[in-house]
């Protein structure tokens, strides 16, 4: 394989990379529903050591407006819920000593738009890093042609990286907007 080649799979991957970051960092974004992944940061203590919620427990959404935490030991009740109050979720858990509630309140106006703002954040934190991708392309393909690579190989590797940049904004864009169109829907 010509290392124009690869100089556009590894752009690729940079972007693909970029976009798919983008999308677990919004997943993570709470948008007045309720999500099982607004829990994917929150660490407890178990035996002597920080672990995924996931690992101790089994996650679910019994409807939009709630998420409920079923400890697979007793033991871990208590561990779960101080967790999740000292974690950035702002939502007190209620124990009823066999399952914990996550009730989901409703966003204001005032909290929509600044989850909005975050999102427009991790997006173009997402866009420059599908720029920088294809910066690196192309000063490897410039590189490739001083040492020797045919020019023509790299405005085409050039042109090929612009055409996979365009692609990954306009999916970073589209992600973005189903995501705002998520947070604003009440």
């Amino acid at each position: 394989m010509s290392i124009i080649k690869i100089v556009e799979q590894q752009a690729e991957e940079k972007m693909l990379h970029s976009v798919t970051h983008l999308e677990d960092a919004l997943s993570r974004i709470r948008a007045g529903k309720a999500n099982t992944h607004i829990l994917d940061g929150i660490k407890v203590e178990y035996y002597g050591s920080l672990v995924p919620l996931s690992n101790v427990a089994n996650v679910s959404t019994p409807d939009a407006k709630t998420i409920t935490i079923l400890p697979w030991e007793k033991s871990m009740f208590k561990p779960i819920e101080k967790a999740i109050q000292d974690s950035d979720v702002g939502i007190t858990p209620e124990n009823n000593g066999e399952i914990i509630r996550l009730g989901i309140p409703p966003l204001t106006e005032e909290r929509r738009k600044q989850l909005v703002k975050l999102s427009r954040t991790e997006a173009e934190t997402a866009k420059v890093s599908v720029r920088n991708a294809r910066r690196d392309a192309n000063e490897s393909a410039k590189k490739a042609v001083k040492d020797g690579t045919p020019k023509d190989d790299g405005e085409e590797t050039e042109n090929a990286v612009q055409k996979l940049h365009d692609k990954y904004i306009k999916k970073i864009d589209e992600v973005l907007d189903a995501k705002e169109k998520e947070i604003m829907t009440v």
